[in-house]
Protein backbone atom coordinates (compact mmCIF):
# COMPACT_ATOMS: atom_id res chain seq x y z
CA UNK A 1 0.00 0.00 0.00
CA UNK A 2 1.52 3.42 -1.01
CA UNK A 3 1.71 5.84 2.08
CA UNK A 4 -0.73 8.55 2.39
CA UNK A 5 0.27 11.84 4.11
CA UNK A 6 -2.28 14.97 4.64
CA UNK A 7 -1.05 17.90 4.62
CA UNK A 8 -2.81 21.32 4.99
CA UNK A 9 -1.69 25.16 4.51
CA UNK A 10 -0.60 25.99 7.85
CA UNK A 11 -2.59 29.24 8.61
CA UNK A 12 0.30 32.01 9.76
CA UNK A 13 2.74 31.27 6.64
CA UNK A 14 3.74 34.34 4.58
CA UNK A 15 1.29 34.70 1.66
CA UNK A 16 2.55 33.86 -1.64
CA UNK A 17 2.13 35.86 -4.84
CA UNK A 18 -0.47 33.33 -5.36
CA UNK A 19 -2.50 34.59 -2.51
CA UNK A 20 -2.48 38.05 -3.58
CA UNK A 21 -6.09 39.33 -4.59
CA UNK A 22 -6.75 40.11 -8.33
CA UNK A 23 -6.54 43.89 -9.32
CA UNK A 24 -7.35 43.24 -12.87
CA UNK A 25 -10.60 43.82 -14.08
CA UNK A 26 -12.81 43.54 -17.51
CA UNK A 27 -15.30 45.73 -19.16
CA UNK A 28 -18.32 45.04 -21.82
CA UNK A 29 -15.83 47.65 -24.46
CA UNK A 30 -12.80 45.41 -24.03
CA UNK A 31 -15.18 42.42 -25.19
CA UNK A 32 -16.94 43.75 -27.52
CA UNK A 33 -13.33 45.02 -29.02
CA UNK A 34 -11.69 41.58 -29.07
CA UNK A 35 -15.30 40.40 -31.21
CA UNK A 36 -14.65 43.00 -33.69
CA UNK A 37 -10.76 41.94 -34.31
CA UNK A 38 -12.31 38.82 -34.83
CA UNK A 39 -14.42 39.98 -38.48
CA UNK A 40 -13.18 41.26 -41.65
CA UNK A 41 -13.26 44.74 -42.11
CA UNK A 42 -14.79 44.25 -45.70
CA UNK A 43 -18.37 42.53 -45.52
CA UNK A 44 -20.68 42.97 -48.25
CA UNK A 45 -24.20 43.80 -46.93
CA UNK A 46 -26.97 41.11 -47.05
CA UNK A 47 -30.70 42.22 -47.20
CA UNK A 48 -33.19 39.85 -44.94
CA UNK A 49 -34.57 39.12 -48.11
CA UNK A 50 -31.52 37.76 -49.53
CA UNK A 51 -30.38 35.64 -45.77
CA UNK A 52 -33.83 34.42 -46.67
CA UNK A 53 -33.21 32.74 -49.79
CA UNK A 54 -30.31 30.04 -48.18
CA UNK A 55 -32.94 28.89 -45.41
CA UNK A 56 -35.89 26.57 -45.90
CA UNK A 57 -39.13 27.39 -45.36
CA UNK A 58 -38.05 31.10 -44.07
CA UNK A 59 -40.67 34.13 -43.90
CA UNK A 60 -39.81 37.27 -43.55
CA UNK A 61 -41.35 40.42 -42.07
CA UNK A 62 -39.66 44.34 -42.39
CA UNK A 63 -36.18 44.92 -44.07
CA UNK A 64 -32.72 45.48 -42.89
CA UNK A 65 -29.32 45.40 -44.17
CA UNK A 66 -27.40 43.17 -42.38
CA UNK A 67 -23.42 43.17 -42.02
CA UNK A 68 -22.62 40.31 -39.41
CA UNK A 69 -24.13 37.34 -37.61
CA UNK A 70 -23.91 36.64 -33.72
CA UNK A 71 -24.69 33.81 -31.62
CA UNK A 72 -24.84 35.78 -28.35
CA UNK A 73 -25.31 38.82 -27.33
CA UNK A 74 -21.95 39.62 -26.17
CA UNK A 75 -20.58 39.04 -29.58
CA UNK A 76 -23.42 41.41 -31.47
CA UNK A 77 -21.82 44.35 -33.51
CA UNK A 78 -23.82 47.12 -34.89
CA UNK A 79 -25.58 45.88 -38.01
CA UNK A 80 -25.90 42.16 -37.07
CA UNK A 81 -28.34 39.93 -37.28
CA UNK A 82 -29.07 37.94 -34.05
CA UNK A 83 -29.94 34.46 -33.64
CA UNK A 84 -31.92 33.64 -30.90
CA UNK A 85 -32.75 30.07 -30.35
CA UNK A 86 -34.39 27.64 -28.12
CA UNK A 87 -31.80 26.79 -25.26
CA UNK A 88 -32.06 24.53 -22.40
CA UNK A 89 -33.16 26.60 -19.71
CA UNK A 90 -34.49 29.44 -21.88
CA UNK A 91 -35.29 30.86 -25.57
CA UNK A 92 -32.59 32.98 -26.93
CA UNK A 93 -35.26 35.55 -27.81
CA UNK A 94 -35.80 36.65 -24.36
CA UNK A 95 -32.39 38.63 -25.02
CA UNK A 96 -33.25 40.09 -27.94
CA UNK A 97 -33.78 43.55 -26.66
CA UNK A 98 -29.87 43.53 -25.16
CA UNK A 99 -29.60 42.53 -28.38
CA UNK A 100 -30.41 45.61 -30.13
CA UNK A 101 -29.64 47.66 -27.33
CA UNK A 102 -25.64 46.28 -28.76
CA UNK A 103 -26.81 47.11 -32.44
CA UNK A 104 -28.58 44.09 -33.94
CA UNK A 105 -30.94 45.39 -37.14
CA UNK A 106 -32.99 41.91 -36.94
CA UNK A 107 -33.84 39.22 -35.25
CA UNK A 108 -33.64 35.46 -36.73
CA UNK A 109 -35.43 32.89 -34.84
CA UNK A 110 -38.35 30.31 -34.51
CA UNK A 111 -42.29 30.57 -34.21
CA UNK A 112 -41.72 30.63 -30.23
CA UNK A 113 -38.62 32.98 -30.80
CA UNK A 114 -41.11 35.47 -32.83
CA UNK A 115 -43.93 35.02 -30.29
CA UNK A 116 -41.61 36.32 -27.92
CA UNK A 117 -40.35 38.92 -29.48
CA UNK A 118 -43.76 40.23 -30.62
CA UNK A 119 -44.98 40.30 -26.85
CA UNK A 120 -41.70 41.86 -26.11
CA UNK A 121 -42.14 45.49 -25.08
CA UNK A 122 -40.88 47.85 -28.16
CA UNK A 123 -39.85 44.80 -30.37
CA UNK A 124 -43.19 44.34 -32.12
CA UNK A 125 -41.92 46.14 -35.70
CA UNK A 126 -38.42 44.17 -35.21
CA UNK A 127 -37.09 43.09 -38.34
CA UNK A 128 -37.19 39.49 -38.25
CA UNK A 129 -36.50 35.83 -40.42
CA UNK A 130 -38.72 33.07 -39.21
CA UNK A 131 -37.98 29.29 -39.74
CA UNK A 132 -39.37 26.20 -38.93
CA UNK A 133 -36.53 24.37 -37.54
CA UNK A 134 -34.30 24.74 -35.15
CA UNK A 135 -31.93 27.64 -36.14
CA UNK A 136 -28.88 26.37 -35.49
CA UNK A 137 -29.02 23.11 -37.83
CA UNK A 138 -27.85 25.81 -40.84
CA UNK A 139 -26.26 28.15 -39.20
CA UNK A 140 -22.89 27.01 -40.51
CA UNK A 141 -23.71 27.04 -43.96
CA UNK A 142 -25.18 30.35 -43.35
CA UNK A 143 -22.46 31.77 -42.04
CA UNK A 144 -19.82 30.51 -44.68
CA UNK A 145 -22.84 31.72 -47.44
CA UNK A 146 -22.65 35.38 -45.96
CA UNK A 147 -18.73 35.67 -45.62
CA UNK A 148 -18.08 34.68 -48.93
CA UNK A 149 -17.17 31.02 -48.46
CA UNK A 150 -13.88 32.21 -46.76
CA UNK A 151 -12.30 28.50 -46.59
CA UNK A 152 -12.23 28.53 -50.38
CA UNK A 153 -9.22 30.80 -50.18
CA UNK A 154 -7.43 29.04 -47.69
CA UNK A 155 -5.99 25.46 -46.85
CA UNK A 156 -7.38 24.38 -44.01
CA UNK A 157 -5.99 21.87 -41.33
CA UNK A 158 -8.56 20.84 -38.36
CA UNK A 159 -7.12 19.07 -35.56
CA UNK A 160 -9.10 16.57 -33.36
CA UNK A 161 -7.46 14.64 -30.29
CA UNK A 162 -7.55 14.24 -26.30
CA UNK A 163 -4.62 15.65 -25.88
CA UNK A 164 -2.15 17.93 -28.07
CA UNK A 165 -4.39 19.70 -30.23
CA UNK A 166 -3.27 22.97 -29.38
CA UNK A 167 0.35 21.75 -29.52
CA UNK A 168 -0.14 20.62 -32.99
CA UNK A 169 -2.10 24.03 -34.51
CA UNK A 170 1.07 25.99 -32.99
CA UNK A 171 3.84 22.96 -34.76
CA UNK A 172 1.77 23.49 -37.95
CA UNK A 173 2.16 27.51 -37.28
CA UNK A 174 5.67 27.13 -36.29
CA UNK A 175 6.55 24.85 -39.38
CA UNK A 176 5.76 27.78 -41.60
CA UNK A 177 7.94 29.92 -39.61
CA UNK A 178 4.20 31.75 -39.10
CA UNK A 179 4.50 33.40 -42.27
CA UNK A 180 0.75 34.01 -43.77
CA UNK A 181 -0.37 31.73 -41.35
CA UNK A 182 -3.02 31.41 -38.79
CA UNK A 183 -4.14 29.15 -35.69
CA UNK A 184 -7.70 28.88 -34.04
CA UNK A 185 -7.79 27.14 -30.65
CA UNK A 186 -7.79 27.08 -27.24
CA UNK A 187 -4.73 29.19 -26.57
CA UNK A 188 -6.60 31.90 -29.08
CA UNK A 189 -6.29 33.38 -32.33
CA UNK A 190 -2.75 33.84 -34.11
CA UNK A 191 -2.18 35.51 -37.65
CA UNK A 192 0.96 36.12 -38.82
CA UNK A 193 2.74 35.52 -35.59
CA UNK A 194 0.58 38.04 -34.12
CA UNK A 195 -2.50 37.29 -31.46
CA UNK A 196 -5.56 38.63 -31.63
CA UNK A 197 -8.03 39.52 -29.21
CA UNK A 198 -10.25 36.84 -28.80
CA UNK A 199 -12.61 35.26 -25.81
CA UNK A 200 -13.79 32.21 -27.48
CA UNK A 201 -11.92 28.77 -26.95
CA UNK A 202 -14.01 27.06 -30.05
CA UNK A 203 -15.54 29.72 -32.14
CA UNK A 204 -19.09 29.24 -32.94
CA UNK A 205 -19.90 29.11 -36.21
CA UNK A 206 -20.04 32.72 -37.16
CA UNK A 207 -17.31 33.70 -35.57
CA UNK A 208 -15.69 30.71 -37.30
CA UNK A 209 -16.45 32.03 -40.90
CA UNK A 210 -15.70 35.28 -39.99
CA UNK A 211 -12.33 35.13 -38.48
CA UNK A 212 -11.45 32.95 -41.42
CA UNK A 213 -12.60 35.85 -43.85
CA UNK A 214 -10.84 38.30 -41.88
CA UNK A 215 -7.86 35.77 -42.17
CA UNK A 216 -8.46 35.44 -45.68
CA UNK A 217 -8.22 39.52 -46.11
CA UNK A 218 -4.58 39.16 -44.39
CA UNK A 219 -3.27 37.55 -47.04
CA UNK A 220 -2.98 33.94 -44.61
CA UNK A 221 -2.41 30.87 -46.57
CA UNK A 222 -2.41 27.81 -44.28
CA UNK A 223 -4.99 27.74 -41.02
CA UNK A 224 -4.86 25.48 -38.61
CA UNK A 225 -7.63 24.66 -36.17
CA UNK A 226 -8.28 22.97 -32.86
CA UNK A 227 -11.61 20.83 -33.61
CA UNK A 228 -12.78 19.33 -29.96
CA UNK A 229 -15.40 17.04 -30.24
CA UNK A 230 -18.10 19.52 -28.42
CA UNK A 231 -17.46 22.03 -31.20
CA UNK A 232 -18.26 18.76 -33.86
CA UNK A 233 -21.27 17.83 -31.83
CA UNK A 234 -22.76 21.57 -30.89
CA UNK A 235 -22.11 22.42 -35.26
CA UNK A 236 -19.30 24.81 -34.60
CA UNK A 237 -17.33 23.98 -37.76
CA UNK A 238 -20.28 23.22 -40.07
CA UNK A 239 -19.88 24.95 -43.21
CA UNK A 240 -16.48 23.90 -43.05
CA UNK A 241 -14.94 21.27 -45.05
CA UNK A 242 -11.44 20.70 -43.99
CA UNK A 243 -8.33 20.05 -46.30
CA UNK A 244 -7.12 18.09 -44.09
CA UNK A 245 -8.03 16.30 -40.67
CA UNK A 246 -6.00 14.88 -38.25
CA UNK A 247 -6.95 12.24 -35.25
CA UNK A 248 -4.47 12.56 -32.79
CA UNK A 249 -5.86 10.31 -30.22
CA UNK A 250 -8.77 9.26 -28.18
CA UNK A 251 -8.21 9.11 -24.12
CA UNK A 252 -11.07 9.21 -21.25
CA UNK A 253 -12.86 12.62 -21.28
CA UNK A 254 -16.18 14.09 -21.69
CA UNK A 255 -18.02 11.85 -20.05
CA UNK A 256 -20.05 14.53 -19.12
CA UNK A 257 -20.90 15.85 -22.29
CA UNK A 258 -20.83 12.84 -24.39
CA UNK A 259 -22.13 10.30 -22.18
CA UNK A 260 -19.77 6.84 -23.35
CA UNK A 261 -16.51 7.05 -24.81
CA UNK A 262 -18.06 5.12 -27.54
CA UNK A 263 -19.91 8.47 -28.37
CA UNK A 264 -16.69 10.47 -27.98
CA UNK A 265 -15.21 8.30 -30.56
CA UNK A 266 -18.12 9.19 -32.93
CA UNK A 267 -18.22 12.84 -32.51
CA UNK A 268 -14.11 13.23 -33.42
CA UNK A 269 -14.79 10.35 -36.30
CA UNK A 270 -16.81 13.29 -38.04
CA UNK A 271 -14.18 15.56 -38.75
CA UNK A 272 -12.37 12.43 -40.79
CA UNK A 273 -15.41 11.73 -43.09
CA UNK A 274 -15.92 12.94 -46.66
CA UNK A 275 -17.93 15.68 -45.43
CA UNK A 276 -15.71 17.18 -43.02
CA UNK A 277 -12.61 16.51 -44.88
CA UNK A 278 -11.15 16.00 -48.01
CA UNK A 279 -8.08 14.26 -46.77
CA UNK A 280 -8.14 12.48 -42.81
CA UNK A 281 -5.13 11.65 -41.38
CA UNK A 282 -4.81 9.20 -38.78
CA UNK A 283 -2.87 8.36 -35.63
CA UNK A 284 -1.98 4.68 -35.81
CA UNK A 285 -0.04 4.61 -32.07
CA UNK A 286 -3.40 5.03 -31.01
CA UNK A 287 -5.86 2.39 -30.29
CA UNK A 288 -9.16 4.16 -31.29
CA UNK A 289 -6.78 5.58 -34.44
CA UNK A 290 -5.88 1.79 -35.48
CA UNK A 291 -9.92 1.50 -35.54
CA UNK A 292 -10.61 4.59 -37.59
CA UNK A 293 -8.37 3.89 -39.93
CA UNK A 294 -9.27 0.32 -40.59
CA UNK A 295 -12.95 1.45 -41.95
CA UNK A 296 -12.68 1.65 -45.83
CA UNK A 297 -15.13 4.28 -46.18
CA UNK A 298 -13.31 7.26 -44.21
CA UNK A 299 -10.51 6.42 -46.44
CA UNK A 300 -7.57 7.81 -44.02
CA UNK A 301 -3.56 8.24 -44.50
CA UNK A 302 -1.72 6.83 -41.48
CA UNK A 303 0.82 8.60 -39.69
CA UNK A 304 3.29 7.02 -36.81
CA UNK A 305 6.09 6.91 -34.82
CA UNK A 306 6.40 2.61 -34.40
CA UNK A 307 4.51 1.18 -37.48
CA UNK A 308 6.59 0.85 -40.29
CA UNK A 309 4.16 0.33 -42.95
CA UNK A 310 2.45 3.79 -41.82
CA UNK A 311 1.82 6.14 -45.00
CA UNK A 312 3.73 8.71 -42.61
CA UNK A 313 6.26 7.62 -40.52
CA UNK A 314 9.73 8.87 -38.13
CA UNK A 315 12.48 7.06 -38.17
CA UNK A 316 15.73 6.77 -37.18
CA UNK A 317 14.01 8.77 -33.35
CA UNK A 318 16.90 10.03 -30.81
CA UNK A 319 15.24 11.46 -27.36
CA UNK A 320 17.23 13.43 -25.34
CA UNK A 321 16.28 15.82 -22.22
CA UNK A 322 17.74 18.75 -24.55
CA UNK A 323 15.08 17.81 -27.58
CA UNK A 324 14.54 15.40 -30.15
CA UNK A 325 15.86 14.20 -33.57
CA UNK A 326 14.16 11.78 -36.44
CA UNK A 327 13.64 11.36 -40.11
CA UNK A 328 9.88 12.12 -41.73
CA UNK A 329 9.52 9.71 -44.71
CA UNK A 330 5.99 10.17 -47.30
CA UNK A 331 3.84 7.89 -48.80
CA UNK A 332 6.22 9.01 -51.87
CA UNK A 333 9.39 8.97 -50.97
CA UNK A 334 9.68 12.73 -49.48
CA UNK A 335 11.90 12.97 -46.94
CA UNK A 336 13.46 15.04 -44.09
CA UNK A 337 15.63 15.13 -41.00
CA UNK A 338 13.99 17.00 -38.20
CA UNK A 339 15.23 18.45 -35.06
CA UNK A 340 13.40 20.48 -32.28
CA UNK A 341 13.95 21.41 -28.52
CA UNK A 342 10.80 19.47 -27.53
CA UNK A 343 11.38 16.43 -25.69
CA UNK A 344 9.72 13.41 -25.33
CA UNK A 345 8.02 10.49 -28.25
CA UNK A 346 4.71 12.32 -27.74
CA UNK A 347 6.12 15.33 -29.01
CA UNK A 348 7.62 13.74 -32.09
CA UNK A 349 4.83 11.97 -33.10
CA UNK A 350 2.93 15.58 -32.80
CA UNK A 351 5.11 16.84 -35.62
CA UNK A 352 4.98 14.49 -37.87
CA UNK A 353 1.43 15.13 -37.72
CA UNK A 354 2.03 18.82 -38.21
CA UNK A 355 4.86 18.71 -41.15
CA UNK A 356 2.30 15.70 -42.84
CA UNK A 357 -0.41 17.67 -43.09
CA UNK A 358 1.37 20.48 -44.28
CA UNK A 359 3.18 18.66 -47.06
CA UNK A 360 -0.48 16.89 -48.03
CA UNK A 361 -1.74 20.75 -48.84
CA UNK A 362 1.47 22.08 -50.62
CA UNK A 363 4.24 23.16 -48.01
CA UNK A 364 6.78 20.36 -48.30
CA UNK A 365 8.29 18.52 -45.61
CA UNK A 366 11.67 20.18 -46.59
CA UNK A 367 9.99 23.50 -46.04
CA UNK A 368 8.80 22.44 -42.65
CA UNK A 369 12.79 21.76 -41.22
CA UNK A 370 14.11 25.69 -40.01
CA UNK A 371 10.72 26.29 -38.55
CA UNK A 372 10.29 23.06 -36.36
CA UNK A 373 13.69 23.56 -35.47
CA UNK A 374 13.64 26.74 -33.63
CA UNK A 375 10.01 26.11 -31.79
CA UNK A 376 10.39 25.89 -28.32
CA UNK A 377 6.73 24.79 -27.50
CA UNK A 378 3.32 26.58 -26.53
CA UNK A 379 3.41 28.19 -22.91
CA UNK A 380 1.87 25.41 -20.07
CA UNK A 381 2.67 22.46 -22.44
CA UNK A 382 5.67 20.31 -21.29
CA UNK A 383 7.30 24.20 -20.23
CA UNK A 384 10.67 23.43 -18.70
CA UNK A 385 10.95 25.94 -15.88
CA UNK A 386 14.10 27.67 -15.25
CA UNK A 387 15.49 26.72 -11.82
CA UNK A 388 18.78 27.49 -10.22
CA UNK A 389 18.96 23.74 -8.10
CA UNK A 390 19.80 20.45 -8.76
CA UNK A 391 16.47 19.68 -9.98
CA UNK A 392 14.46 20.37 -12.72
CA UNK A 393 10.57 21.49 -13.35
CA UNK A 394 8.13 20.81 -16.48
CA UNK A 395 4.59 22.54 -16.41
CA UNK A 396 2.47 20.82 -18.46
CA UNK A 397 -1.56 21.23 -19.09
CA UNK A 398 -2.37 17.98 -19.41
CA UNK A 399 -5.19 17.11 -17.10
CA UNK A 400 -6.50 13.62 -18.73
CA UNK A 401 -5.31 10.41 -18.07
CA UNK A 402 -3.29 9.57 -21.11
CA UNK A 403 -1.93 12.76 -21.68
CA UNK A 404 -0.56 12.29 -18.20
CA UNK A 405 0.79 8.83 -18.60
CA UNK A 406 2.81 10.49 -21.95
CA UNK A 407 4.49 13.01 -20.35
CA UNK A 408 5.51 10.94 -17.48
CA UNK A 409 6.42 7.76 -19.51
CA UNK A 410 8.93 10.39 -21.96
CA UNK A 411 10.46 12.13 -19.07
CA UNK A 412 11.05 8.44 -16.76
CA UNK A 413 14.34 7.57 -19.21
CA UNK A 414 15.42 11.16 -19.55
CA UNK A 415 15.47 11.41 -15.79
CA UNK A 416 18.58 10.11 -13.55
CA UNK A 417 16.70 10.41 -10.22
CA UNK A 418 13.46 10.87 -9.01
CA UNK A 419 10.05 11.97 -10.88
CA UNK A 420 8.01 14.15 -8.12
CA UNK A 421 4.22 14.62 -9.57
CA UNK A 422 1.97 17.15 -8.58
CA UNK A 423 -1.74 16.42 -9.78
CA UNK A 424 -4.92 17.18 -9.16
CA UNK A 425 -8.56 17.04 -11.00
CA UNK A 426 -11.28 19.62 -12.20
CA UNK A 427 -14.75 19.55 -10.35
CA UNK A 428 -18.27 19.98 -12.13
CA UNK A 429 -16.55 17.51 -15.16
CA UNK A 430 -15.83 14.33 -15.79
CA UNK A 431 -15.73 12.07 -12.34
CA UNK A 432 -14.61 9.01 -14.12
CA UNK A 433 -11.35 9.75 -15.39
CA UNK A 434 -10.31 11.11 -11.39
CA UNK A 435 -8.96 7.66 -10.60
CA UNK A 436 -7.14 6.96 -13.49
CA UNK A 437 -5.10 10.25 -13.44
CA UNK A 438 -4.12 8.70 -9.91
CA UNK A 439 -3.20 5.59 -11.16
CA UNK A 440 -1.24 7.00 -14.00
CA UNK A 441 1.00 9.48 -12.17
CA UNK A 442 1.34 6.69 -9.50
CA UNK A 443 2.39 4.11 -12.15
CA UNK A 444 5.15 6.43 -13.21
CA UNK A 445 6.62 8.03 -10.07
CA UNK A 446 8.26 8.19 -7.06
CA UNK A 447 5.99 10.35 -5.24
CA UNK A 448 2.75 11.75 -6.12
CA UNK A 449 1.18 14.91 -4.73
CA UNK A 450 -2.29 14.54 -4.92
CA UNK A 451 -3.56 18.38 -4.85
CA UNK A 452 -6.52 21.06 -5.98
CA UNK A 453 -6.98 21.98 -9.50
CA UNK A 454 -10.01 23.92 -10.07
CA UNK A 455 -12.64 22.50 -7.59
CA UNK A 456 -15.51 24.63 -8.88
CA UNK A 457 -18.59 23.86 -7.23
CA UNK A 458 -17.25 20.31 -5.42
CA UNK A 459 -15.50 19.62 -2.33
CA UNK A 460 -11.78 19.85 -3.25
CA UNK A 461 -11.22 16.76 -0.27
CA UNK A 462 -13.60 14.87 -2.17
CA UNK A 463 -12.29 15.36 -5.26
CA UNK A 464 -8.41 14.70 -4.14
CA UNK A 465 -9.82 10.93 -2.66
CA UNK A 466 -11.38 9.66 -6.11
CA UNK A 467 -7.59 10.76 -7.38
CA UNK A 468 -5.82 8.99 -4.32
CA UNK A 469 -7.59 6.01 -4.33
CA UNK A 470 -6.18 5.61 -8.07
CA UNK A 471 -3.07 5.33 -6.35
CA UNK A 472 -3.82 2.46 -4.25
CA UNK A 473 -1.27 -0.41 -5.00
CA UNK A 474 1.20 1.48 -6.49
CA UNK A 475 4.86 1.99 -5.27
CA UNK A 476 4.28 5.48 -4.85
CA UNK A 477 4.98 7.60 -2.12
CA UNK A 478 1.52 9.38 -1.93
CA UNK A 479 1.11 12.75 -0.22
CA UNK A 480 -2.45 14.60 -0.17
CA UNK A 481 -1.93 18.33 0.27
CA UNK A 482 -5.27 20.76 0.31
CA UNK A 483 -3.80 23.56 -1.67
CA UNK A 484 -1.95 23.73 -5.02
CA UNK A 485 0.12 26.23 -3.81
CA UNK A 486 1.28 24.23 -0.64
CA UNK A 487 1.45 21.09 -2.92
CA UNK A 488 4.15 23.18 -5.28
CA UNK A 489 5.94 24.05 -1.97
CA UNK A 490 5.94 20.27 -0.59
CA UNK A 491 7.62 18.76 -4.04
CA UNK A 492 10.38 21.58 -3.96
CA UNK A 493 11.02 21.01 -0.68
CA UNK A 494 11.14 16.95 -1.00
CA UNK A 495 12.90 17.40 -4.15
CA UNK A 496 16.93 16.20 -4.58
CA UNK A 497 19.45 16.12 -7.03
CA UNK A 498 19.03 14.64 -10.48
CA UNK A 499 14.89 14.81 -9.56
CA UNK A 500 12.21 15.28 -12.39
CA UNK A 501 9.45 17.38 -11.15
CA UNK A 502 6.22 17.23 -12.75
CA UNK A 503 3.53 19.72 -12.33
CA UNK A 504 0.54 18.93 -14.61
CA UNK A 505 -3.27 20.33 -14.88
CA UNK A 506 -3.02 23.66 -15.18
CA UNK A 507 -0.52 24.67 -17.45
CA UNK A 508 -0.79 28.51 -18.54
CA UNK A 509 -3.65 29.17 -16.25
CA UNK A 510 -3.36 32.17 -14.10
CA UNK A 511 -6.01 31.12 -11.78
CA UNK A 512 -8.00 28.53 -10.03
CA UNK A 513 -12.07 28.34 -10.13
CA UNK A 514 -13.89 27.85 -6.90
CA UNK A 515 -17.54 27.50 -5.45
CA UNK A 516 -20.12 29.72 -7.44
CA UNK A 517 -17.93 30.67 -9.82
CA UNK A 518 -15.12 32.57 -7.78
CA UNK A 519 -11.78 33.25 -9.45
CA UNK A 520 -8.69 32.58 -7.23
CA UNK A 521 -4.95 33.88 -8.73
CA UNK A 522 -2.87 30.88 -8.95
CA UNK A 523 -0.16 30.55 -11.37
CA UNK A 524 2.34 27.01 -11.27
CA UNK A 525 5.21 28.94 -12.58
CA UNK A 526 5.12 31.93 -9.84
CA UNK A 527 4.43 29.31 -7.23
CA UNK A 528 7.96 27.38 -7.90
CA UNK A 529 9.91 31.02 -8.17
CA UNK A 530 8.39 31.44 -4.46
CA UNK A 531 9.28 27.65 -3.34
CA UNK A 532 12.73 27.89 -4.49
CA UNK A 533 13.23 31.10 -2.68
CA UNK A 534 11.82 30.26 0.47
CA UNK A 535 14.06 26.53 0.06
CA UNK A 536 16.82 29.12 -0.20
CA UNK A 537 16.42 31.17 2.76
CA UNK A 538 15.77 27.73 4.76
CA UNK A 539 18.89 26.57 3.31
CA UNK A 540 21.06 30.31 3.87
CA UNK A 541 19.35 30.14 7.70
CA UNK A 542 20.42 26.56 8.53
Amino acid sequence: MPTICYRLRVSNEQSSPSDQPDTGSGDVSAAAAAVAANRPRTVVARSLAEIAAQLPSARVAGAAQVTGIALSTAAVQPGDLFLAQPGARTHGARFVADAVAAGAVAVLTDEEGAAIVTAAPGLAELARIVVDEHPRRFLGALAAWFYGHPAHALKTIGITGTQGKTSTTYLVDAARQSFRSGVIGSMGTRIDGVAVPSTLTTPEAPQMHALLALMSERGVEVVSSEVSSHAITMGRVDGLRFDVGVFLNLGHDHRDFHGTQEAYLLAKRELLTSAMSRVALVNIDDRAGRRLHAEPELNTQSFSVTERDADWRALDIELRLDGSSFTVVGPEGQSARFTTPLVGEFSVSNILAAVAALDIVGHPLSASVDGISTFTGVEGRVQFVPVDAEFQVVIDAGHKPEAINALLRAMRPLTSGRIITVIGSNGNRDVHKRPLMGRFAAMASDIVIVTDDNPADEDPATIRRAVVAGTRGSRAEVFDVGGRAEAIHTAVELAGEGDLIAIVGKGDERHQIMRDGVIVPHSDPDEVEWALRRRAAAASEG
